[in-house]
C-alpha cells in the first residue's frame, strides 16, 4: 500500500510498501484518515534514532491517527464497519507483569508505533486491536480524533497530579504537550494555569485562541515571579514541567506553595540538576508520568462535551502527496505552528 516510508536518516519518500499484517478474530482493519506528525517522528526523520531506538531499516512513520473501520474480526462486538475511531498506538505484551499489575503503560516489551522497529501508521490502512480501538461520538471529528493521542497525555498529566476545584498551576513549554497539558488542567478544575515558556510567537497563538484561563508568560522577558506570586502569594498547587529543560527542572520548586505536587512530563537531553533539599523542606510530591494508560476514553468525552476545545491546535495541514513537504516543515518547527496535521 502507500505509505510515508523514512528510508534513512533525513530521506523520506511515498511509496509502494509492504506491511505483513493478518486479521486475528479481535483485530479489526482501519482505512487511515488523519495523522498528526509528532515530535518524535521528526526526530527519527532528522537523527534516525531516538536513545536506544535505532532506524536500522525502511520504517513507516505516524502515531497520531484517525480513520474509519474497514473490516471486523470475528469475536469484535463493540465495532462496525463504517465506525470512525482512533487508536491508541502502543500494544502491550498480554501476560507481562507490568500488565498484570494494571500498569500497561510501562510494559517493556510494549509495541509502539512507529518505534524501531515497529511500522507506523501514515499508510492507507492498518490492522490494530480492537480493544485499543475507540469509537468517536458524533460530536468529535476525524482531525480532532487524531489529536486524542497527545491529548491523552495531558489528561493523564492532570490525572496524575489530581487536580482539585481551584487549583492553580504552572505548565513550562508551550510546545504542544505543554499546551495540551494547560487545557487538561483547566478541564480538570484548574481556576488559572500559567504558560511559561521563551517562544513570544508560540504563546502569542495561545492567548488568540484560547483566551481566558490561561496567562502566557515570556519568561525570557517578563518576570515569572511576579506573574506567579500575584495569582499565588504562597506559590501554585501544581507544576506541569513539559519544556525538558534541566534549568527548568533544577529551579521549579521556588514556584510552588508547601506540599505542592509536580508532575515532571518533558525529558530533558542531559542530566537535570535538582535541589532535593529544596523540594524536602516543601515536603513538594514529585511525580512522574510515561505516555498514558486508560485516558482514551476520558479524553474523547472530554472533547465531545466541549470541556477541550482543540480543533485549533491543528495550525498547518498538509495532504498526503505533500507528506515529505510536511515532514520539511515540521524539522523546522516555526513559532507560529502547534499541531501539523497530513490529510490520507
Amino acid at each position: 500500500m502507500r505509505a510515508v516510508v523514512l528510508k534513512e536518516k533525513k530521506k523520506i519518500a511515498i511509496e509502494e510498501f509492504r506491511v505483513e499484517e493478518s486479521l486475528s478474530p479481535d483485530d479489526v482493519r482501519i482505512g487511515i484518515k488523519n495523522v498528526g506528525i509528532c515530535g518524535s517522528d521528526v526526530h527519527y526523520y532528522m537523527h534516525g534514532r531516538i536513545g536506544d531506538f535505532v532506524v536500522e531499516g525502511p520504517m513507516v512513520l505516524g502515531h497520531e491517527a484517525s480513520g474509519v473501520v474497514v473490516e471486523v474480526g470475528s469475536d469484535v462486538r463493540h465495532l462496525k464497519i463504517g465506525d470512525r475511531v482512533c487508536m491508541e498506538p502502543g500494544i502491550p505484551s498480554p501476560g507481562s507483569p507490568a500488565v498484570l499489575a494494571g500498569l500497561y503503560n510501562l510494559d517493556p516489551g510494549v509495541r509502539f508505533w512507529a518505534t524501531p522497529p515497529i511500522h507506523g501508521c501514515m499508510r492507507e490502512s492498518v490492522v490494530h486491536p480492537a480493544n485499543f480501538t475507540f469509537k468517536l461520538p458524533d460530536a468529535v471529528s476525524l482531525e480532532e480524533g487524531a489529536l486524542v493521542e497527545p491529548l491523552a497525555i495531558g489528561v493523564y498529566s492532570a490525572t496524575t497530579a489530581a487536580v482539585q476545584p481551584g487549583d492553580v498551576a504552572i505548565v513550562f513549554g508551550a510546545g504542544t504537550i505543554g499546551i495540551v497539558t494547560a487545557l487538561a488542567a483547566l478541564a480538570s478544575g484548574c481556576s488559572k494555569v500559567i504558560l511559561a515558556d521563551i517562544k513570544e510567537k508560540k504563546l502569542e497563538i495561545v492567548r488568540r485562541i484560547f483566551p481566558g484561563g490561561i496567562v502566557c508568560v515570556d519568561s525570557g522577558r517578563e518576570s515569572l515571579d511576579d506573574a506567579v506570586f500575584a495569582l499565588a502569594p504562597e506559590g501554585a498547587d501544581i507544576i506541569f514541567e513539559a519544556s525538558g529543560s534541566p534549568a527548568v527542572i533544577g529551579s521549579f520548586v521556588r514556584y510552588l506553595r508547601p506540599n505542592g505536587r509536580a508532575v515532571l512530563i518533558g525529558m530533558p537531553a542531559a542530566p537535570a540538576p535538582f535541589d532535593v533539599v529544596a523540594a524536602q523542606v516543601k515536603e513538594i510530591r514529585i511525580m512522574h508520568i510515561f505516555r498514558y494508560r486508560n485516558m482514551y476514553p476520558r479524553t474523547i468525552k472530554m472533547i465531545a462535551s466541549g470541556a477541550m476545545k482543540v480543533k485549533q491546535l491543528i495550525t498547518h495541514s498538509y495532504g498526503f502527496e505533500d507528506s515529505i513537504e510536511a515532514f520539511d516543515f515540521a524539522a523546522s518547527m516555526p513559532d507560529d505552528a502547534i499541531k501539523i496535521m497530513v490529510r490520507m
